[in-house]
């Protein structure tokens, strides 16, 4: 008798823990405008004054409507990260943080 691959095997869903602090990777996706990579490295900026600008990766997408920024910062905790992104959100371009 053979078991299906998740009898018997226990199987752990959680994600995997960040260990603060540490250089992280967010993806900001939001409205191809003018001032959108601007707005969104100010205000990455003001929780990580370190940034280098040079790294940050921009990719538009296929019509060229939504932008997408990866940005690596340094960050201190869980508490930093979500208050970003509700900064970034509360900008009114972004559309999405990943």
């Amino acid at each position: 008798m053979t078991s299906s691959p998740s009898e018997g095997a226990a199987v752990d869903e959680q994600a995997p823990k960040i260990e603060f602090p540490c250089h992280y990777t967010i993806r900001i996706v939001g409205n191809n405008a003018v001032d959108f990579d601007t707005t969104m490295l100010d205000v990455v900026e003001r929780f990580d004054p370190q940034l280098d600008r040079d790294t940050v990766k921009h990719h538009d997408s296929r019509n060229g409507k939504y932008r997408s920024l990866h940005v690596t910062l340094y960050t201190t905790g869980e508490e930093q990260l979500k208050a970003l992104f509700n900064e970034l959100k509360a900008t009114g371009m972004v559309q999405m943080v990943l």
